[in-house]
This record gives structure tokens, C-alpha cells and sequence, in this order.
């Protein structure tokens, strides 16, 4: 079993990786149709790791509801949430994106508290309506935005559209936390990776084959297949095994917690790898947003400190 200190560098590396490809899946998305982009990922994973798939020697066997539990986590953090976080990044931006996943620590608490029958203290519901509350402003702040520049009605349509797949993807992302949490207790890290990896590949099939019919490979110049690659190995391989491998030592709850990392890392990849920025109001929105991570996580500081008093 891992230390503490090396579970929370796991966790943090992890979520810090998933917020570096949220922002570099803008340029991916511009160039292919989002199922192809999700089939192609999950292929490259099948492809780097079927050495992952063999059962452990420590490892009992699976039950049902093992079973259950791995294709619902690839159909939410998987399928699901590539889906909505391409789409809902190709329609806004990588700051709107970061801005959004700020509600992801909310979601996992009031998620842990509904499913894994984990104590959620008021502060945290505070944090939920602060999470809502910088998403607005934030979406606000978008459309004023918009329409001073003469762009209104077409693309801010579609902008909304954008922020309700992005809150979408951060609900597949709270599940995917929790669910990782009950998993752990009866697989491996690699196993659980290389396992919901092969339900993605199987889910995005269909989709996938047919667009590849339609698409000109030869046309994709060969920066994009490179960052294809390390998108396709981050997203699939590295940050679900520092994941899984950080929640068989920490609480669902306290794991949220490095969520923060996602929108903070995706928006400074924004403003410094895409050229993209922040307005006033945007940074008045993001700093709202990011309060409700704070809020989140003071009941389990305080709880830790009641332990440690009686």
C-alpha cells in the first residue's frame, strides 16, 4: 500500500494531466468529428496496454456488480464524458471549459454523500450554490461579451449549448471519481484502467467506423497525430492509472478535492498554450467558482480535526 503523501502527488498529477487535455482537445476537435477523436483515443489505449488487462495474483475474481460497476464508469468518465467535454469545448472555449469543472469537487462531495452514505456537512451545499453562481456569471459574462463584439445570436446560442455539456461532462467526471472509489476495493489500478478502457473502445466502435469511412486521414498534418498520441495515452493510460492508484489509499470525498486541479490547469492552458484570456468579470466568475472547491473541502479538514480532539 502506497503513502499518503505519494496517493495525493497521484491524485494531483492525474487531474492536472485530464485539465492539460481538456484545453489541447480544442485543436484535435477543430480537425476531427468527435466520435472518431473518441474512437481513435481509445484504440491507441487498447493498442498500449493489453498487458493491463490480466488478472493480478492478489485479485479475487469478479462479481456482478464489479462488472456493472466498470462499464458504468467507462460509459460516464469514459464515453460520456469525452463526448461532452469535446463537444463542449469545440462550442466555447478552454477557460469556459476550466471555469465549469470548478463545480466537479461539488459534485463528487454531494455524489459521495448520495451513493457511498459519505457525511456532507452545510458548507458544502454553500459550495454547490457557489459553484452554480460562478458558472452563470461566467456565462454572463460570455454573451455581454459576444454581443459587444457584434456576434450574437448564431454562436451564442451554440455557446449555451456548450456550457450544459460541460456541466454534463462535470457530472460524468463526479461519477467517475465515486465509482473509481468503490472499484478500487476489488481491482487493480491497472486492471480498472486497461478494463474501462476496452468498454470505451467497444461503446465508440459503431460511431467511430463510420466516420473513419468519410474522413481523409491523409490531410491530418503530423503535429495533430502527435498530440492525438499524447492525448490518447494521457486520457486513456496515465491519468486513470494515477487515479485509481491515489483512491485505494484516500476517501472518495477528500480525492474530489484534487478535481481543482482539472479547471485550473485547462484554463491556464488556455491563456497560454491557445492565446486565449480572461475578462474582469470571467476572473470575478473563476475565483466565485473556484471558492466553492474551498467550501467543499473545509468540512473534511474540520472532521479530521474532531477526530483527532476526541
Amino acid at each position: 500500500m502506497i503513502s499518503r503523501p505519494v496517493a495525493y502527488s497521484c491524485l494531483a498529477l492525474s487531474m492536472m494531466l485530464v485539465g492539460s487535455y481538456v484545453a489541447l482537445s480544442k485543436p484535435l476537435a477543430a480537425t476531427f468529428p468527435i466520435f472518431l477523436l473518441a474512437w481513435l483515443r481509445f484504440g491507441i489505449g487498447v493498442i498500449a496496454m493489453p498487458h493491463w488487462l490480466r488478472k493480478g495474483p492478489d485479485e479475487p475474481a469478479m462479481t456482478r456488480q464489479t462488472r456493472w460497476l466498470l462499464f458504468l464508469q467507462s460509459l460516464f468518465g469514459n464515453f460520456l464524458f469525452t463526448i461532452c467535454m469535446i463537444s463542449g469545448v469545440s462550442l466555447t472555449s478552454a477557460t469556459s471549459a476550466g471555469v465549469i469543472m470548478a463545480s466537479i469537487p461539488a459534485c463528487v462531495a454531494v455524489m459521495s454523500w448520495l451513493f457511498l452514505r459519505e457525511h456532507i456537512a452545510t458548507r458544502t451545499w454553500i459550495a454547490v450554490v457557489c459553484a452554480v453562481l460562478g458558472i452563470a456569471l461566467f456565462s454572463f459574462a460570455k454573451s455581454a461579451h459576444s454581443e459587444m463584439d457584434g456576434n450574437a445570436t448564431g454562436k451564442n446560442h451554440l455557446e449555451w449549448l456548450g456550457y450544459t455539456l460541460l456541466v454534463a461532462a462535470s457530472l460524468c467526471e463526479a461519477a467517475y471519481s465515486v465509482i473509481g472509489k468503490k472499484l478500487t476495493g476489488a481491482l487493480g489500478p491497472k486492471r480498472i484502467t486497461s478494463l474501462i478502457n476496452l468498454w470505451g473502445f467497444t461503446l465508440t466502435t459503431p460511431f467511430g467506423l463510420y466516420f473513419a469511412w468519410h474522413f481523409d486521414f491523409a490531410a491530418v498534418p503530423g503535429k495533430i497525430w502527435l498530440l492525438l498520441l499524447f492525448y490518447a495515452l494521457a486520457a486513456c493510460m496515465w491519468t486513470v492509472w494515477l487515479w485509481m492508484t491515489g483512491l485505494k489509499v484516500v476517501p472518495a470525498a477528500q480525492g474530489g478535492v484534487f478535481t481543482v486541479l482539472l479547471p485550473v490547469s485547462a484554463a491556464l492552458f488556455g491563456v497560454l498554450v491557445l492565446g486565449e484570456h480572461f475578462t474582469q468579470l470571467q476572473l470575478i466568475a473563476f475565483g466565485i467558482a473556484l471558492a466553492s472547491v474551498v467550501l467543499a473541502t473545509l468540512p473534511s479538514r474540520n472532521a479530521a480535526a474532531a477526530a483527532q480532539h476526541h
